[in-house]
């Protein structure tokens, strides 16, 4: 309070009020942003899950298609076995 009475006396009120209102505005926007950070970071853990899910999901899909045509009798699709070779499995079991 005394740096604002020192402020207000040395420059005048114009001036000291600038200064309240830059801090004030200061203030308002690190509260934004913070929030905004928190926001975009659930953002991306939910993401990253969905994607793990869909990688979960492509071999799930790719080991019940195998299971099937052997049990068919039928041909394996190559191409796509070939397409999924080398991804990473995302399942943690």
């Amino acid at each position: 309070m005394k740096d604002f009475m020192l402020l207000l006396s040395e420059f005048g009120l114009p001036v000291a009020g600038a200064v309240v209102m830059a801090v004030f505005i200061y203030i308002i926007l690190r509260y934004i942003l913070d929030s905004v950070v928190g926001q975009t970071n659930t953002i991306k853990s939910i993401i990253t899950q969905l994607d793990n899910r869909v990688r979960n999901m492509n071999n799930d899909m790719i080991k019940l298609d195998l299971q099937i045509t052997h049990v068919l009798g039928l041909e394996p699709d190559e191409e796509r076995i070939a397409r999924a070779n080398g991804k990473e499995d995302a399942r943690r079991d």
